[in-house]
């Protein structure tokens, strides 16, 4: 089913305007990011274990198996990647087990730039969206008239998202609008000539950001900036996703949707490997957004190897039988 980000309505729209003024300059936007409430870490890590412990059974188990399949963004990065690795890729994705066709598709297929057409001509008619990492992934270090050519190429060969990094050392060094104006330029070469838009997908890096309280100034820096979904890791460095990270995170889209009414999406990446783990995931996002962000459309997995756990959990629901991981394709 294709992905869709609503056009902000006019109340969203005139209330975001209404904090143009956070923006106008670098000591605006650095007054409005530290004058953030600071983040409780033993409150939020507190939290987040909690939210850890419930235990969902059956009906509703395999509700949230089957929501978590639809939400993966099924990933190749490597630099030894093929057009025959990324076609068997997008087959899994659009037929996750062969031998059940109710098992829901991915979300997306996610790879390089240069990738992506034959993603695009791979997945056909599926409804499974192509993302690219552009902008110099995953370190980010690259000029930006650079990062944009590699935004401008993936949208033009026919990208529907577009998943940047942020330049981790500008925002370390305070230079935050520096990059405001980044995501905001990346989010303007998003555009196609017939008006629609590829999606905006901001990583963070978390691991690289040193404190709760940063991970809250850069979620708010970039849904200001025009972030359709905020991402917490590339998965190539040695810290990814955390539950205490991503409870912060969603959390401040939380804050962002009240002050502004624009809803913003939200993906953790790296490091989530077991059903469990996704479903803690999951009722983190019931727990703090409720149902409009239970939908691809609002959260994703940024987690590859997540898929195979999910499918053997599911052909055990099914079947009342642990088939292993040789009943699953390798990726």
């Amino acid at each position: 089913m294709p992905i869709t980000v609503p056009a902000y309505g006019k109340e969203a729209a005139g209330r975001l305007a209404s904090m143009a003024d956070v923006t106008a300059d670098d000591g605006a936007l650095r007054r409005f990011l530290h004058g953030l409430p600071g983040v409780d870490a033993v409150g939020l890590e507190g939290r987040a274990a909690t939210l850890g412990t419930r235990s969902i059974k059956t009906t509703a188990k395999a509700y949230a198996i089957d929501l978590a399949l639809s939400m993966i963004d099924l990933t190749t990065l490597e630099g030894a990647d093929t057009p025959g690795k990324v076609r068997a890729l997008c087959a899994k994705g659009i037929n996750p087990d062969p031998t059940d066709r109710t098992t829901p598709k991915v979300a997306a297929i996610c790879v390089y730039p240069d990738m992506v057409a034959t993603a695009k001509e791979a997945l056909g008619d599926s409804g499974i969206h192509v993302a690219s990492v552009a902008t110099a992934f995953p370190a980010g270090r690259a000029a930006l008239p650079v990062k944009l050519a590699d935004t401008r190429d993936a949208v033009a060969a026919g990208a529907d998202e577009i998943d940047m990094v942020i330049d981790r050392g500008a925002f370390l060094s305070g230079r935050y609008l520096e990059v405001f104006e980044e995501i905001k330029a990346v989010k303007e070469a998003c555009a196609r000539p017939d008006g629609t838009a590829a999606h905006l997908k901001v990583i963070f890096e978390t691991g690289e950001l040193q404190t709760y309280d940063n991970v809250r100034r850069v979620s708010w820096l970039a849904m200001l900036a025009g972030a359709d979904f905020i991402k917490t890791s590339t998965g190539k460095v040695a810290v990814n996703a955390t539950p205490p990270v991503t409870l912060l995170m969603l959390e401040a889209v939380r804050d962002f949707h009240a002050a502004t009414g624009v809803q913003v999406g939200v993906k953790p990446a790296g490091g989530i490997r077991t059903t469990k783990d996704a479903i803690k995931y999951l009722v983190m996002v019931n727990e703090t957004l409720g149902d409009p962000w239970l939908t691809p459309d609002w959260f994703r997995f940024g987690a590859s190897s997540l898929l195979n756990d999910l499918l053997m959990q599911r052909q055990k629901l099914s079947t009342g039988r642990y088939s292993g991981p040789d009943y699953v394709t390798v990726d």
